[in-house]
């Protein structure tokens, strides 16, 4: 079996089944496993974010939409050449990856034609039916349940002890930063789930945007970062355009230094690893339940500057590589190997 795996969710997916070596072609973003760089490219985006603004991007990737050129552009070459026998596909954003249609279009001439999956999940729920989709597509379907059944177990694991928690703090998923994009679909599920509240974000939405008068209305007590297709490097090139907005140095998160950037592959690809984002999340919002939980080189806090340093376009430089401590022992993460493990 050949398959194409035109979203980054899809290819993990792939590879979580064992499927890695029947897949033939990826996009330019599908680096998880290590294995998938390995892959023809077969979809590449237009808008490149590692070198624009978030608001050139914004704004690059609206007029490329209205247009009708798309934001990504597909290898139909390939397509006719090598013939898949199943392609992974998605009719949930034409930002994120490439727009179903066009691979709709580009299929017309074939004769049979291809298996083609949409996996366009809206909750944590419809990631899970995606898996196990692609596992009656792929007879994989024994690997898919079994997947799904230690992804859920895990989910509950986090969920009973976060139901724990004394309180539930306000928190703020910030997907994108300029324009301000509150989070949408699974995500208010998964900081529900994690012990907090998220009353900006749309559970089983899209992304909305929001004026910047709502956050400082809502007065966030957590934010986390996690803008669509950005490294944290590259959300920190950005960071500036928050500190210059009025009151940003009055929100709670702000003042108690509890602003975090997080590298987005464990909330905006929805797959496997969205359970990781899950627990990420929950050390974050209680690390007094919660250790263990955040990978290395995966989160950056935000360590608040004197009054005499605050300005915006420093702001990158007080964020500093997460490092856990329990209350005031200052125990530190890596400390916690030493310690009697918590049942």
């Amino acid at each position: 079996m050949k398959i194409c795996a035109l979203l980054p969710s899809g290819t993990e997916i792939l590879f979580a089944l064992g499927l890695g070596q029947q897949v033939a072609g990826v996009t330019q973003f599908c680096d998880y496993p290590e294995e998938a760089k390995t892959r023809p490219v077969v979809s590449r985006g237009r808008v490149d974010t590692s070198v624009l603004s978030a608001r050139e991007a914004a704004e690059i990737t609206k007029s490329l939409d209205q247009s009708g050129e798309g934001t990504y552009v597909f290898d139909t070459e390939w397509l006719y050449r090598e013939r898949p026998d199943v392609i992974l596909t998605q009719d949930l954003c034409r930002v994120c990856d490439l727009d179903s249609n066009v691979v709709v279009k580009a299929l017309a001439d074939f004769q049979p034609p291809p298996k083609l999956l949409y996996l366009s999940p809206k909750s944590l729920s419809d990631v899970f039916n995606t898996i196990t989709v692609v596992g009656d597509a792929t007879g994989t379907r024994a690997d898919a349940d079994a997947l799904v059944q230690q992804l859920q177990s895990r989910i509950q694991k986090v969920a009973r002890r976060s139901a724990s928690a004394k309180r539930k703090p306000r928190v703020f998923v910030l997907e994108w930063i300029d324009p301000l994009g509150a989070s949408g679909h699974w995500v208010p599920e998964m900081v529900a789930l994690a012990g907090g509240k998220d009353e900006l974000g749309t559970p089983g939405e899209p992304s909305v945007l929001l004026s910047w008068e709502r956050i400082f209305e809502y007065d966030p007590e957590i934010i986390l970062m996690t803008p669509c297709s950005c490294r944290i490097e590259r959300t920190l090139r950005d960071v500036h355009t928050l500190a210059r907005r009025e009151g940003w140095w009055d929100i709670q998160a702000v003042r108690d230094g509890q602003v975090y950037v997080i590298e987005p592959v464990y909330f905006t690809r929805p797959g496997p690893r969205i359970v990781q984002g899950l627990e990420i999340m929950a050390e974050l919002l209680h690390p007094e339940l919660f250790t263990d939980m955040i990978p290395p080189q995966t989160v950056v806090k935000l360590e608040p500057p004197a009054q005499k340093d605050r300005l915006p376009e420093e702001l990158a430089q007080h964020f500093r590589p997460y490092l856990r401590t329990i209350g005031s022992l200052g125990i530190h993460r890596e400390d916690l190997l030493a310690l009697p493990e918590r049942h």
